[in-house]
This record gives structure tokens, C-alpha cells and sequence, in this order.
């Protein structure tokens, strides 16, 4: 049995800039609350491989591991998979953006199994992910939406 979480939220800013705000890896730490850091490790056309590092967790344990994303900008996807996969047999990551009314759909897929010796189950894994992802979507929607009132509200250039 493995796990799978699908979370998606609608965020009032146009897609090009969502895509733009969401997919700037080195400004990972102020878009979302739990990345302390973003280590770009390689680069090559559309993917970048990277090690992401946590804050410290209730116990004060920081958690880091080594990510590969895959941008697709002409159709709005990004493919993600852990090449750390730490606790996890593995982890693959979808993110598709889609136009919707005046806004944008950012949507996240995570399929994933834990390792027979992982210290949680996919189960609760999933409960996490879900969690997690939720709240920080939330957060980026905030972000996103203020970055695009801030430029609506910027003097047009002519």
C-alpha cells in the first residue's frame, strides 16, 4: 500500500505569476514557512537538483534531503521526486497550475511509501502531508496575492 495526497488551492493572481513566485527555488525559505533553506546543486535546462532543509522540528531534529524538480513551463507542470528519499521508499511530486476564472488552480500530488523501518506509516504520513500542505498553501496564497496587488497597484509603464 503506498500513500497519496492531492490538495489544491485557487489563489487570485494570474497564472504566469503564480508560476513564476511558486517556482523561484531560491526564495523557497520566505514562501514557505517550514524550509530554512535551498541549496541549488545542479542546474540543467528545466530541472535542478537541490537539498532542502527544514527549521528544527519539536524536538530540535532538522531534517534536510536532496530534491530533483522538472519544470515544464509551456504546460504548467513540475515533476518532483526525493533522490534522498530518507524515510521514504520514495516520494514523487506533481504541481499543475491551471487558469481558473480570474485566477489561478495550483494543484500538488504526492505519491509516496514509507520504508518498512520508517518511524511512521504511509497512513500517517499521509495525515501529515495533508496537513502540511493545506497550511502552506494557504501561506503561499497570501504571499502570491499580495506580490500580485502590489503589482496591480504599481504605475503601468508606457
Amino acid at each position: 500500500m503506498a500513500g497519496r495526497t492531492e490538495n489544491s488551492i485557487w489563489i487570485d493572481a494570474d497564472i504566469d505569476l503564480v508560476w513564476t513566485i511558486t517556482n523561484n527555488l531560491e526564495d523557497w525559505p520566505n514562501l514557505f514557512t517550514e524550509y530554512a533553506a535551498v541549496e541549488i546543486l545542479e542546474h540543467h535546462d528545466q530541472t535542478f537538483r537541490f537539498r532542502l532543509t527544514m527549521h528544527p522540528d519539536a524536538n530540535g531534529k532538522v531534517w534536510s534531503w536532496v530534491s530533483e524538480r522538472t519544470l515544464d513551463p509551456e504546460k504548467h507542470r513540475v515533476r518532483a521526486r526525493r533522490v534522498e528519499p530518507g524515510p521514504f521508499e520514495f516520494m514523487n511530486i506533481e504541481w499543475t497550475y491551471e487558469p481558473e476564472g480570474a485566477g489561478t488552480r495550483m494543484r500538488w500530488v504526492q505519491d509516496f511509501h514509507m520504508r518498512p523501518d520508517a518511524p511512521v506509516d504511509d497512513e500517517w504520513m499521509t495525515n501529515n502531508i495533508n496537513n502540511n500542505t493545506r497550511r502552506e498553501m494557504g501561506v503561499i496564497r497570501e504571499k502570491v496575492e499580495r506580490a500580485a496587488q502590489h503589482a496591480k497597484a504599481l504605475p503601468q509603464q508606457v
